[in-house]
């Protein structure tokens, strides 16, 4: 008889199909409506080249591993999962959409936006492509443009352009099965570059103009946001895994020992390498050890990452908002670990780089393993569910007892009677007291993380 697992309604799976690796994620909401990290899982993966399934059943394997992980981490049964899409065979195209109202004097409600966003739904596509995305850029009512949101506005016509996103159906329908397979079911399925964006991406740098680059293994998906709207989305069939195979030929080692070697020591800027160590590679079998300075290193991952940087400014351009990005660039993925990456991407392109590390949730065991560049996809994607999902079902019954007795306390506690009631509290009870605090409620509310 087959097992069926059971899980959690409160919480939230998310899973990243990545080219080299499949990364997992388990949250929850808190008492206090914040997200928690409560496990997390990583596998290696074959099953996929350039961000798409290419073999299910290895693909279902890496998901099996890594979800294994994530189930004795967070000691949960998992079984329903949100995942995310990649690969070349994302494309975007711009559209537009146009409804006359039946009465101009009526507020404009989100019924009509909702009914607007529907017809771009069905947009025809080509054969054996289906739409993922529906993206509102800015809406025109009768001749005022560039309205960001229209709710409650008045007019007789209606305006919108869109940026629909779409993918290979077949892409889609091997993710499927691939998830099947390993006994799972899909909630949702959402672009990555989306919730790479949603996790380390701030709200003004999506504002004055920024370009998120997610290195992966495979590809290297390109963002651009301006204005706080994604204005333009590209992949690049090149990511990481191709300088792991420049380090293994140019060095003759394998290609274990090429990916150590670009963790370890790697740099994608051999100006920045100082003292040339020597790095000694052990021999196979028997055979002499071979030795690599670090600069040589450098050089060779500093050859392959410029030109990555070139096909990146390459898009840049082709979008039409290489003078309009005031943040410059955010690099995220896997491949941003790499030593000294962003300093070669500002020389390269000229614009300011930083690091995109997730934006913490919160307070989470597992903050350390977790809020990383290779977990950014996961990370979004828990967001963007989390905005479906309530905190009523989470508080247990004794965070919920200590909830009620505070508000009691709040209640009945009159102010002169604060100080003769101290003495007969709980420690705890005292040292909200002594910091300040004006009732209890507000001492646990402004301390999430205290021991009850």
């Amino acid at each position: 008889m087959e097992t069926i697992k059971t899980q959690n309604q409160d919480t939230v799976v998310a899973v990243d199909l990545g080219s080299t690796k499949v990364y997992s994620v388990i949250a929850r909401k808190n008492i206090l409506g914040r997200i928690e990290i409560i496990g997390y899982g990583k596998s290696s993966n074959e099953g996929v080249i350039r961000g798409v399934v290419s073999n299910i059943d290895k693909t279902a394997k890496a998901i099996s591993d890594a979800i294994d992980m994530a189930e004795k981490t967070s000691r949960q049964e998992i079984s329903a999962i949100h995942t995310g899409i990649a690969g070349q065979h994302i494309k975007t195209m711009s559209h537009q959409a146009m409804s006359y109202r039946n009465n101009p004097q009526d507020e404009i409600s989100q019924e009509e936006l909702d009914k607007l966003n529907q017809e771009m739904v069905k947009v025809a596509l080509p054969l054996g492509e289906q739409i993922l995305h529906v993206l509102p850029q800015e809406y025109t009512i009768d001749d005022q443009t560039n309205i960001m949101d229209p709710i409650g506005m008045c007019g007789s016509k209606l305006q919108c352009n869109y940026q629909i996103i779409s993918g290979q159906t077949a892409a889609t329908n091997n993710i499927n099965r691939s998830f099947e397979k390993a006994g799972l079911q899909i909630e949702s399925i959402r672009l990555n570059s989306l919730s790479s964006a949603e996790s380390v991406l701030s709200h003004e740098e999506k504002e004055a103009g920024v370009v998120l680059i997610d290195m992966g293994g495979g590809t290297t998906d390109i963002s651009i946001y301006q204005e706080g709207i994604l204005r333009y989305t590209s992949s690049i069939p090149i990511g990481s895994a191709i300088i792991t195979k420049d380090i293994k030929a140019g060095c003759t080692v394998t290609h274990d020992q090429a990916e150590k070697l670009k963790v370890r020591f790697g740099s994608a800027l051999a100006e920045e390498v100082i003292d040339n160590r020597i790095i000694t590679i052990p021999g196979i079998m028997g055979r002499e050890p071979k030795e690599i300075s670090e600069k040589n290193l450098a050089r060779i991952i500093q050859a392959r990452v410029q030109e990555i940087f070139d096909f990146i400014m390459f898009e840049i351009h082709k979008s039409g908002f290489e003078n309009r990005l005031v943040a410059g660039i955010v690099l995220t993925g896997g491949g941003a670990n790499l030593k000294n990456i962003d300093l070669l991407a500002e020389y390269q392109t000229g614009l300011p780089s930083r690091i995109g590390d997730p934006i913490s949730f919160g307070n989470s065991a597992f903050d350390k393993e977790v809020l990383l560049p290779e977990y950014s996809v996961c990370l979004g994607i828990i967001k963007e569910a989390m905005k479906h999902v309530t905190v009523v079902e989470q508080k247990s019954n004794s965070a919920k007892a200590v909830f009620d007795l505070v508000e009691a306390m709040d209640e009945k506690i009159p102010e002169p009677e604060m100080q003769k009631e101290r003495n007969a509290k709980p420690s705890w009870f005292g040292t909200a007291i002594n910091k300040g605090y004006r009732s209890m409620k507000e001492f646990f509310e402004a301390s999430p993380d205290s021991e009850f």
